[in-house]
C-alpha cells in the first residue's frame, strides 16, 4: 500500500491533529477539539487537508485514528456507573492495592480513589484455584438476583473480575451469560481484557476497560457513521497503548487498550526519526494542549512494558496512579500542557496543571471565554508566539486577555509585574517536566544527559530547548511536521498486536507439548490481529516472563521462533541466568533447591515495514536569512532580548542560526534559547544544539 492515500487523526485535550499522506506528499492541519462531538473536529480537519491536496473523501484509502479520550475520561472520572462482581471476599482488592507505600514516610499519605466506589462492587460465592481446578462451584442463583439488581439501579457498563481466572475462565464466561440475559450493557470480563496475574493490576485494569466502554463504543460508532456520510467509504482503524493498529471492533470491545494510543502514535514517530539518524539513545518529548509525555527509545524502539499508571497523583512517584496492566510503550505522562492553568497555592508557591483550559474555553489569549491564565498565555507574554499568526493565523491571540489574566491571577497575588510572573510560569512548569524526566530516566536505570532528545507537539519545540539547559542534553531534534507528530506517527505504525496470559510453569515441571500449544494459540491470536489490516510478512517476537520462586517479579527472556522439545529447559535455564546477570549483575547461585518458574507468556506480532531512509546529522554553517526581530525573554538571560524570527520554509539544508531565535511554521514555533544553535538538516529536521558543546 505504498501508494494508498492514508490519514492520521489524533484527538488531543485541546487540539485535534490531522495528518494527510497522498503521492509522496505530507498535507497536515489542527483544528480545536470539539468536546460535546469529537467526531466533528475529525470531519473538519479532514475538509481542511482534502482541500489542500486536491482530493475527496472517496479518494482515502485508509484512515488511522488514536485519542486521548479514555485516557481523559479515567483521569477526569467521566465514564459510566459501572458494577463491580467479584469473588466473596475479594470486594476491597481495588481499595486496598498493594502493601506499596510510593512515599514511605509521608504520615498523611492518602491512596488514590478506586474507580468504583465500594456500594457499586458486588461478590458471589465461586472458587478457583491457583492450578485452574474449580474449588467452589459458582452461585448461580445469586448471579441471576444481582442480575436483577443491576438492571433496577440503572448501571451503565459491567465488570467481571475473579480469582485466578487467567488460569480458567470458565467462572467468569458463565457469569457474563448469566448477566447478559437481564442487563442490556456492555460486559467486560478480566480474563479477555488482561488475562495476567496479580488480582489488583487485574481487576482494576477490566473495571477501567468497563468504565469506558460505553462512552468509546458511541464515539467510534458515530465515527464511522459520519465518515461514510461525508463520503469516505475506506476502512478505519485504530492506533492501541502498545503502538500497533486494530480493527475499530476490538477497540470498541476493549477500549482500555487505547488508553495511551495517541502518545504512542508520538512515542512511533520519534523512533522513525531516531533510526533515520542513527540515534540510538533518545528521549522524546511530546507536549500539546493538555499533558506531556516523555519516553525512552534505545535501538530505534520505545521501551515497552506490560503495565503502566494513568494519572499519578504524588510527585510521579511510581505506585501513585491508577495501574492498568495492558502491552505499552512506556512513558511518564503530566499535566503540563499549552492549556495548563497557573495558579498560586496556599504557601504563595505558583504551580501550573493539572486543571487545563483545553479547547473550551481555552487560554484567555484565545478570545474563547478563557479567564483562567495557561501556560500559552505566558509563552505569549514572553514573545515566543505571534498573536497575528498562530496556528498558521486560524486562531487571533489577545496579548491584553492573557497580561490581565497573569497580573489577576498570579502578578498581583505574588506582587510580581506581568513579565516576571509569566517567566515564573513557564519556568514551573519546565521544572516539573524535567523532574518527570529524571524520575522516568531513574526508574528505567538510565542517565537522562546521555540521550538526544526528539521534540513534538504543538508546544514542545516551545520549551524543549529550556528543558535541555535542566536535563544537560547537548542536542535536539524538531522533526519536520513536528506539530502534528503524533498523527504522523500513526501513518508509520504497524498492524501488530501482543498477546499474553498468565500460566506458572516451573522449569522442573517442563512439558513441551503444553507450551508449544500454549504458544501457538497466542501466536494465533496475535495474528489475527494483524491479518484484519495486512496481507504482508509478519514478524513473530515471543518471551517468557521468568524468575525465581519466590520472588515478587519477573524479568524477560527472548524464546526462539522454533517448536520447544523437552531439552530445552536447561536452554531456558541457561537464558534466564544469563538475562538475570545482565538485569542485577550476577545470577543467583550456590542456593539447593532453588528453582526458576515461568510466570506469563506473551507472543508479539506485526507486519514489516521498510526502513525510513537514512540521514546524517550536520552541524552546518551560520548565514544570513532574512527574518524580523522581535522582543523574546531568554531564560539564560534572563530578560527580554532582540530575537530573530524565521520562517521554516525558508531555511535550506546546512543553514545554522545562532540562539536566541524563533523558527516559526503553521503548528508550531521553535523557540532557540542563548545557549543554543540551530542548524537545519538535509530531512527538514531543526537540530539544536548547545554550542558549547560543539567541535
Amino acid at each position: 500500500m505504498t501508494d494508498a492515500i492514508r490519514l492520521g487523526a489524533d484527538i488531543g485535550g485541546t487540539f485535534t491533529d490531522i495528518a494527510l499522506e497522498c503521492r509522496g506528499q505530507m498535507f497536515s492541519t489542527k483544528v480545536l477539539t470539539n468536546y460535546a462531538a469529537p467526531e466533528q473536529s475529525i470531519l473538519d480537519g479532514i475538509e481542511v487537508v482534502l482541500r489542500d491536496a486536491g482530493i475527496t473523501p472517496a479518494d482515502l484509502d485508509i484512515v488511522i485514528h488514536g485519542t486521548t479520550l479514555a485516557t481523559n475520561a479515567l483521569i477526569e472520572r467521566r465514564g459510566a456507573r459501572t458494577a463491580l462482581i467479584t469473588t466473596e471476599g475479594f470486594r476491597d482488592v481495588i481499595e486496598m492495592r498493594t502493601e506499596n507505600r510510593f512515599e514511605q514516610y509521608d504520615l498523611n499519605l492518602r491512596l488514590p480513589t478506586p474507580l468504583i466506589p465500594r456500594e457499586d462492587r458486588f461478590t458471589v460465592a465461586g472458587r478457583i484455584g491457583a492450578q485452574g481446578q474449580e474449588l467452589q462451584p459458582l452461585d448461580e442463583v445469586a448471579l441471576e438476583e444481582l442480575a436483577d439488581r443491576i438492571a433496577a439501579e440503572g448501571f451503565g457498563a459491567v465488570a467481571i473480575g475473579f480469582i485466578h481466572s487467567y488460569m480458567n475462565p470458565a467462572h467468569e464466561r458463565r457469569a457474563r451469560e448469566i448477566i447478559a440475559e437481564k442487563v442490556a450493557v456492555p460486559i467486560s470480563i478480566s480474563s479477555e481484557v488482561s488475562p495476567q496475574m496479580r488480582e489488583f493490576e487485574r481487576f482494576n485494569t477490566v473495571c477501567a476497560n468497563a468504565y469506558v466502554r460505553p462512552q468509546m463504543q458511541d464515539y467510534l460508532t458515530r465515527l464511522q457513521v459520519r465518515l461514510k456520510e461525508m463520503g469516505a467509504d475506506c476502512p478505519v482503524f485504530m492506533i492501541h497503548s502498545g503502538g500497533g493498529l486494530i480493527g475499530v471492533d476490538t477497540a470498541a470491545e476493549f477500549p482500555v487498550r487505547l488508553v495511551e494510543s495517541g502518545p504512542a502514535g508520538g512515542a512511533i514517530f520519534a523512533a522513525d526519526v531516531a533510526q533515520r539518524f542513527g540515534l540510538e539513545k533518545v528521549v522524546s518529548y511530546d507536549m500539546g494542549g493538555t499533558t506531556a509525555k516523555i519516553c525512552l527509545i534505545e535501538d530505534f524502539a520505545p521501551k515497552t512494558a506490560r503495565t503502566f499508571e494513568v494519572a499519578r497523583t504524588y510527585r510521579f512517584c511510581k505506585g501513585s496512579g491508577m495501574p492498568i496492566s495492558i502491552p505499552v510503550i512506556e512513558m511518564i505522562e503530566i499535566g503540563a500542557g499549552g492549556g495548563s492553568i497557573a495558579w498560586v497555592d496556599a504557601m504563595g508557591r505558583i504551580q501550573t496543571g493539572p486543571e487545563s483550559a483545553a479547547s473550551e474555553p481555552g487560554p484567555a489569549c484565545y478570545q474563547r471565554g478563557g479567564e483562567k491564565p495557561a501556560i500559552t498565555d505566558a509563552d505569549l507574554a514572553l514573545g515566543k508566539l505571534d498573536p497575528d499568526n498562530f496556528a498558521g493565523g486560524a486562531i487571533r491571540l489577545s496579548m491584553a486577555n492573557a497580561e490581565g489574566a497573569i497580573s489577576r491571577d498570579v502578578g498581583t497575588r505574588l506582587s510580581l509585574p506581568v513579565e516576571a510572573a509569566a517567566f515564573g510560569i513557564v519556568e514551573v512548569v519546565d521544572e516539573n517536566m524535567a523532574n518527570a524526566a529524571r524520575v522516568h530516566a531513574v526508574e528505567n536505570g538510565k542517565n537522562i544527559s546521555d540521550n538526544i532528545m526528539i521534540a513534538f507537539g504543538g508546544a514542545a519545540p516551545l520549551h524543549a530547548a529550556r528543558l535541555c539547559e535542566k536535563l544537560g542534553i547537548d542536542q535536539c531534534l524538531v522533526p519536520p511536521g513536528a506539530g502534528v507528530g503524533s498523527a504522523i506517527g500513526f501513518l508509520k505504525a504497524p498492524f501488530g498486536y501482543e498477546a499474553l496470559i498468565s500460566q506458572v510453569v516451573r522449569l522442573s515441571d517442563f512439558d513441551a507439548d503444553r507450551i508449544n500449544a500454549l504458544l501457538a494459540d497466542l501466536t494465533d491470536t496475535a495474528e489475527g490481529f494483524v491479518r484484519e489490516g495486512s496481507k504482508g510478512a509478519i514478524q513473530r517476537e515471543a518471551t517468557a516472563f521468568m524468575r525465581y520462586v519466590g520472588q515478587g517479579w519477573e524479568i524477560p527472556v527472548l524464546l526462539p521462533d522454533r517448536p520447544f522439545t523437552s531439552a530445552d529447559a536447561d536452554w531456558l535455564r541457561d537464558s534466564f541466568r544469563a538475562a538475570y546477570a545482565r538485569f542485577f549483575g550476577r545470577a543467583i547461585d550456590g542456593l539447593d533447591g532453588l528453582e526458576i518458574e515461568i510466570v506469563t507468556f506473551s507472543v508479539k506480532a506485526q507486519d514489516e515495514r521498510a526502513a525510513p531512509d537514512p540521514h546524517r546529522i550536520t552541524l552546518g554553517e551560520i548565514g544570513k536569512f532574512n527574518g524580523v526581530l522581535r522582543e523574546v525573554f531568554d531564560p539564560a538571560q534572563g530578560r527580554m532580548v532582540a530575537s530573530s524570527i524565521i520562517e521554516r520554509a525558508g531555511l535550506p539544508p546546512g543553514a545554522r542560526v545562532s540562539g536566541p531565535a524563533i523558527i516559526t511554521e503553521r503548528e508550531t514555533s521553535t523557540v532557540v534559547t542563548s545557549p543554543f544553535d540551530v542548524v537545519m538538516q538535509s530531512d527538514g529536521s531543526l537540530l539544536l544544539t548547545r554550542k558549547e558543546a560543539q567541535p
